[in-house]
């Protein structure tokens, strides 16, 4: 997918301040932080978004939750707490069209979301 942002960051072909990588997914700060730590974990293989992953893609999705616990207590907020979340769809707010898990902490998050 050559106009995917997130596999050119993948691949190396796009700047990102990335924080994790193996060889499913890779973790790197969101550009546009809603929070003192907002970071993005995505999968290198392009899945649009959680519609379209299938039971195939179980152990993936959940790599994806333990990078993002490990990546809270890398950056010091797994104590204090945080928020994991996956837009889906344009009514969800995903605006880029790759599976991807944002992670916010670092300050008491409000609830609903637009009060970050």
């Amino acid at each position: 997918m050559d106009s995917c942002i997130f596999c050119n960051i993948a691949a190396g072909l796009s700047p990102a301040r990335i924080l994790y990588q193996d060889a499913q997914v890779i973790a790197f700060h969101d550009i546009r932080p809603l929070a003192p730590v907002h970071l993005l974990v995505a999968p290198r293989q392009h899945i649009e978004s959680l519609n379209q992953a299938g039971p195939q893609d179980e152990a993936l999705l959940g790599h994806m939750l333990l990078v993002a616990r490990q990546l809270a207590q890398q950056e010091g907020i797994a104590q204090s707490g945080y928020r994991l979340v996956i837009n889906t769809g344009s009514d969800g707010g995903q605006t880029i069209f790759h599976l991807h898990l944002h992670i916010l902490g670092g300050k008491r998050i409000a609830y609903p979301l637009r009060d970050l």
